[in-house]
């Protein structure tokens, strides 16, 4: 296969997903000017670099490869949901353009820090927001970019991480679709920012698996099990704060 026609499987399969590069680049740990390059032609993915990207492009290498129809999947990665305790009242209180501002500001100060450490934005609703981060230690790197938001956002912030297999993929009318996840994983974390709005000021929880595969980087706070609607057995929801020899 050309290394042309390999970056036009690339780019085409992101502009569907509507993905930016820096998305993909963040996404596989890898610098934009490499994704850059291969949607050119001018080189290709290293062999390593082939599986986690056509899971993250929804696709079977043997399609990126062009040998084999096109074939979804999921990947492993940490779901990053948060919300800021008390905007529901502001926005009662606030005319609906000073809400927008308010909101805006929030969330450019919390999409910086998710980027900083190469996490994926999803989507936005109000203050509320939806990201990703996969490849290398990307359990630690959500946590650090949740302590790192917690810190500069002048708000009760609230976090909720879930850790596994997601799906990623276009969900709308093909007109208006927008890239979104989709899994246990992120209605894990989800639940667990709902509890967190209701029960903590501000922080955040994980589940429990997720906090004793961080063990030597957090710091756990508390631990109690939480029964939710529709969910069959009891999860383990624990309030971590990342350890001060972590660095930022």
């Amino acid at each position: 296969m050309q290394l042309s026609d390999l970056g036009q499987r690339i780019r085409s399969q992101r502009e569907r997903l509507s993905l930016k590069q820096n998305d993909i680049a963040h996404a596989l740990q890898i610098s934009p000017q490499a994704v850059s390059k291969w949607e050119r032609g001018e080189n290709g993915p290293d062999i390593a670099i082939l599986g986690p990207l056509a899971r993250l492009l929804g696709v079977s290498t043997d399609w990126l490869l062009g040998t084999h129809s096109e074939g979804r999947d999921v990947f492993d990665a940490t779901v990053f949901t948060s919300t800021v305790v008390g905007a529901y009242e502001k926005s009662l209180q606030m005319e609906a353009r000073e809400f927008a501002a308010w909101a805006n500001g929030a969330l450019f100060q919390l999409t910086e820090a998710v980027l900083r450490h190469d996490g994926v934005p999803i989507k936005y609703m109000a203050d509320a927001f939806l990201c990703f981060f996969s490849g290398v230690n990307h359990q630690q790197r959500a946590v650090q970019a949740a302590t790192l938001a917690g810190r500069i956002i002048n708000e009760n912030l609230v976090v909720g991480l879930s850790s596994g297999e997601i799906y990623l993929g276009a969900m709308g009318h093909p007109d208006y679709a927008h890239p979104d996840v989709t899994g246990e994983v992120v209605n894990i974390a989800f639940l667990l920012r709902n509890w967190a709005e209701n029960h903590l000021k501000q922080g955040m929880v994980v589940t429990q698996s997720m906090a004793s595969s961080l063990h030597e980087h957090v710091h756990i706070i508390q631990t109690q099990a939480v029964h939710f609607r529709g969910v069959e057995e009891p999860i383990q929801i624990c309030e971590i704060k990342e350890t001060p020899t972590q660095p930022l």
